[in-house]
């Protein structure tokens, strides 16, 4: 769903996203700051711009980065999305030094496909496609391509909505396939505010290492008006193979 025969689109979409992301800021889709993803879709010739910050402290090194979203209703129930980042590391090494670098890293195209929705209840499968656009010397990409494929689902009960997020992710590299899962929880506090939490984990991509990364991340998301929200939200790590912390902000609009 994502090849050849429709790259002319796909470089629009990541030109408006990357030109986005440079003269605005956005963040989209219900779902930032949380990790999980929900079955919603845009509608049929909407959009949705997402554009973010996070940064990511583990033992002294750091990752803070730039990322962009765009999600772009092709039909009623199928969006495509490109996220398009840009990252700054900073590595602390054993005699004392520091390792700067900063540049893009890995675009990835998805293809969101709402296949259910009755009464609150729906799901969802997004594949996707990671491509290696980043400097793998510097650590900015993975220098292959990966594949992913997502399922989603969303339960929503007022005030409340739980969305679940499975996926699968075929590396091209030395590394291990990956296996997500994570589930989320939305509370509608009033109107505009909403408190966000959600718990997940998946494989770590090291094969020497039998320890697998899981996070807990608490969070709000406030709308300022129908088509414009912001949001923060802290993540933690609850073992070892996961970052310290993460502290993520964003802004996402729909047009």
């Amino acid at each position: 769903m994502k090849k050849n025969s429709i790259s002319p689109f796909i470089s629009i979409v990541l030109a408006a996203a990357f030109f986005a992301g440079i003269f605005s800021a956005g963040n989209t889709f219900a779902a930032h700051p949380l990790i999980s993803d929900d079955a919603g879709t845009v509608g049929s010739g909407k959009f949705e711009l997402e554009a973010n910050v996070e940064y990511e402290n583990d033992n002294g090194s750091s990752v803070t980065q730039l990322g962009v979203t765009l999600s772009a209703g092709v039909g009623e129930n199928i969006d495509l999305v490109v996220s398009a980042p840009y990252q700054f590391l900073r590595t602390e090494e054993d005699p004392g030094g520091i390792t700067e670098d900063d540049g893009i890293s890995d675009i990835l195209v998805e293809l969101k496909w709402r296949i259910y929705e009755k009464e609150g209840l729906s799901f969802a499968v997004k594949p996707g496609v990671t491509l290696p656009a980043g400097d793998e010397d510097k650590c900015l990409s993975d220098g292959k391509a990966a594949y992913s494929l997502h399922f989603l689902g969303t339960k929503e009960i007022e005030p409340f909505a739980v969305h679940l997020d499975i996926g699968y992710i075929r590396n091209r590299k030395e590394l291990r396939d990956i296996w997500h899962y994570s589930l989320a929880g939305e509370y509608a506090v009033s109107n505009p505010l909403l408190l966000v939490a959600n718990i997940g984990g998946e494989t770590n991509p090291d094969r020497e290492s039998g320890v697998h990364p899981l996070f807990l991340l608490g969070g709000v998301i406030y709308s300022i008006t129908e088509n414009f929200n912001i949001d923060f939200g802290v993540k933690t790590g609850l073992n070892k193979a996961e970052a310290d912390y993460t502290i993520l902000a964003g802004i996402v609009m729909n047009f």
